[in-house]
């Protein structure tokens, strides 16, 4: 499918919601509230028989009354036996783009499936593109567009997501919205009855507004098509994909979900991995994937050090790295001279760098600094961070924070926590390495001004130090991967 379809999706001149209802828990309702609360700049148009005002916005009664060529997607929300009559109707106006949300199609047995068939050769003879049936909608962070059924709408960034189920859609998109780590592209395929997940992607490939891509699968058709557009999609950008219905059960309920067929997993794993698209076993751990490297450089080999501010983090990460494609290097002699000469004796002296708590106010961004800056580091983990500014927190919600001198010492640790974030973005934009941070407090106290340095950095602050190596691992697969196959 040639691009041009793809821009009348997400870059439309104008907009129509077909079937809008004044009752806000009706999908017309929802979608159209979404379009226009979600910054639109161009024109948007609403049908309604009854020629309603919904939202301030005057709707007309059919899509006769939309003027010819002001618009190029037409989002349906009305029962699937009217969706071909507003299709004819919306060519008849110049629009050459349909999403639709009605269900009742192949996910609801034979007679559905012929209904969809139908309906898609009816758009092929209007030259129109179809997305869904069955699907929540698109999001176009670029043209200030929320054509969905659903929440929510996140801030704008490099992460693409095309999915065959909205709800894991939003799943995306709710990590995002937490994260700050945004979205360009997001759509929901449904029963991907014209466009499937890869069209996407393919389209994604050539955005520049994408830097990364993730996508859920629950079935493929065409598997040989499917593994020539993955691979083409990964060499220009990483793809991580996460697959449901592995499992018979799972199967099951995809047939019933999107009326996807599932495939042999061991099948799949390996046409994937041969493609060159990361596998993902969760949305969370597609979501730390694509933020990674939609944020982060790739490294240019294995050698992993873990610098932690205490002992217990750096033995998790130790851990995550020994199960994975990643090396836990020896500490070098001279980087272990340089750092003892900055901490007291106390520290680990090995790789993972345990610095005990000996640190003074300068210490931790210089260690960051001279491990991303040795030679045989190809790649850093940082633990730790936060810690200061969450003593701030509790200070300042104790009942002696009266005090003008303790209001002071909460500000620099404050300011502190800060610095490290900070120091760990630069280091990595200095020497094109990555340096991952991680720590419970980007979930458990996002305010914290660790996590919220890194968020602000447009770059993603890990949960845990076991999810920032497993990210790491995918960087360094998909490197070599790509070293392998292009040189």
């Amino acid at each position: 499918m040639s691009p041009a379809p793809f821009d009348l999706l997400f870059n439309p001149r104008g907009v129509v919601v077909a079937g809008a209802s004044t009752h806000p828990g009706k999908f017309g309702f929802v979608a159209l509230h979404n379009v226009l609360a979600g910054g639109f700049g161009g024109p948007v148009f609403a049908t309604n028989p009854e020629r309603p005002t919904i939202l301030g916005l005057e709707t007309v009664a059919s899509m006769d009354e939309v003027p010819a060529g002001a618009a190029d997607l037409v989002v349906v929300c009305t029962p699937p036996r009217a969706c071909a009559g507003i299709l004819r109707s919306a060519a008849g106006r110049g629009i050459g783009a349909a999403f639709i949300t009605s269900g009742g199609f192949r996910e609801a047995g034979a007679e559905g499936a012929r209904a969809e068939e139908e309906l898609v050769d009816l758009a092929r003879s209007l030259n129109m593109v179809v997305a869904g049936p069955n699907g929540q909608g698109l999001i176009s962070t670029p043209a200030g567009l929320a054509a969905q059924i659903v929440a929510p709408v996140p801030p704008p960034g490099p992460v693409a997501v095309a999915s065959q189920s909205g709800n894991l859609v939003s799943a995306f998109m709710n990590y995002a919205t937490h994260s700050k780590v945004g979205i360009s592209r997001a759509v929901s395929a449904g029963n991907a009855a014209m466009v499937e997940v890869v069209d996407y992607l393919g389209w994604f490939a050539d955005d520049p507004w994408t830097g990364a891509m993730a996508a859920y699968v629950e079935g493929v058709g065409d598997g040989r098509r499917f593994a020539t557009a993955i691979r083409k999609a990964a060499e220009a950008k990483p793809v991580v994909l996460v697959k449901g219905g592995t499992t018979p059960r799972g199967a099951q309920a995809a047939a019933g979900h999107t009326g996807a067929l599932a495939t042999d997993d061991r099948i799949f794993d390996g046409m994937v991995r041969q493609s060159g698209a990361v596998r993902a076993t969760t949305v969370e751990e597609a979501f730390d994937a694509v933020a990674a490297f939609a944020t982060q450089p790739l490294p240019a080999g294995p050698r992993t050090l873990v610098l932690s501010s205490a002992g217990g983090w750096g033995v998790i990460a130790a851990d995550a790295v020994s199960g994975s494609g990643l090396e836990l290097i020896p500490l070098p002699k001279d980087l272990e001279a340089a750092i003892d000469r900055l901490v007291p004796p106390r520290w680990s002296r090995h790789n993972p760098i345990d610095l005990a708590g000996g640190e003074s106010r300068d210490t931790i961004p210089e260690a960051i600094h001279l491990v991303a800056e040795h030679p045989e580091v190809d790649a850093v983990v940082y633990l730790g961070m936060g810690i200061q500014a969450n003593t701030a927190s509790h200070m300042r919600s104790g009942p002696f924070f009266d005090s003008a001198e303790l209001a002071r010492i909460c500000e620099y640790h404050e300011r502190q926590d800060s610095r490290f974030a900070q120091a760990a973005a630069d280091a990595s934009i200095r020497t094109g390495k990555p340096i991952l941070t991680a720590t419970e407090l980007s979930i458990t106290q996002p305010g914290n001004s660790g996590p919220a340095t890194v968020a602000a950095g447009n770059r993603y602050c890990f949960p845990s130090a076991d999810r920032a190596v497993r990210a790491l691992h995918h960087l360094w697969w998909y490197a070599r991967w790509r070293k392998r196959h292009l040189g």
